[in-house]
């Protein structure tokens, strides 16, 4: 499913925030990606979703080598991601409903397949009842799982998180964990990046600890 090979990623003149990385991902896997502040979590994550490039090496995405992908090749590789960041990119103008239904609108969907998949991507995150609310008036929970529902809405095979649950209390921080396992439950491959792995240790999930770049064996 996903397949790095010798991959670095380096920033001019002399930064480096990855090193020959090389790990493969199997499909339905639930993998968490730790390690240290700026051990190079986040641009693993970016690499597979072809944010970012690498350096050297190859990141392979069902057998593509999407850091050669041209441009306009690069929606059709999203389509089957789900993406969720630290900058949840929420539309604080637009209902909690309208921001789920965005990408599937940008896609071309059907209006009223749409609104289903969006009632049932509300579901599976919790937040029935809340399609009229505007992001605002959410908590800090209540705008994670709203990211991830939005994140969810096209299943994806693939679902990558980049720190889902900092910042959040324990309980609601427990709830969103859970919600990872949920999809990863039904064959999402689900890829997480996280300074805290124990929330997620309950679900047995394979860890790949990074250090200054490098996997650590």
């Amino acid at each position: 499913m996903i397949r790095f090979e010798q991959v670095s990623r380096r920033y001019p003149p002399a930064g480096v925030a990855l090193d020959g990385l090389s790990f493969s991902v199997a499909p339905g896997e639930l993998v968490l990606i730790t390690g240290h502040s700026g051990a190079g979590k986040t641009t693993v994550l970016k690499l597979i979703a072809a944010i970012e490039r690498p350096s050297a090496g190859a990141v392979l995405v069902g057998g593509q080598d999407v850091g050669h992908l041209k441009r306009p090749a690069i929606p059709f590789l999203r389509r089957n991601l789900g993406l969720i960041f630290q900058d949840q990119k929420l539309l604080f103008d637009r209902s909690v409903f309208e921001n789920i239904m965005l990408p599937l609108a940008i896609a071309g969907f059907p209006p009223k397949e749409a609104a289903g998949r969006v009632r049932a991507a509300l579901d599976k995150v919790g937040l029935r009842g809340r399609e009229r609310a505007l992001p605002v008036a959410l908590s800090g929970g209540e705008q994670q799982r709203l990211a991830i529902a939005r994140a969810v809405v096209g299943r994806p095979g693939i679902l990558l998180a980049d720190e889902p649950t900092a910042h959040l209390d324990p309980d609601t921080a427990g709830e969103v964990a859970a919600i990872f396992r949920d999809f990863q439950q039904v064959g999402v491959t689900v890829l997480i990046a996280t300074c805290d792995d124990t929330l997620f240790a309950p679900f047995a999930p394979r860890r790949l600890v990074l250090d200054h770049g490098k996997l650590i064996p």
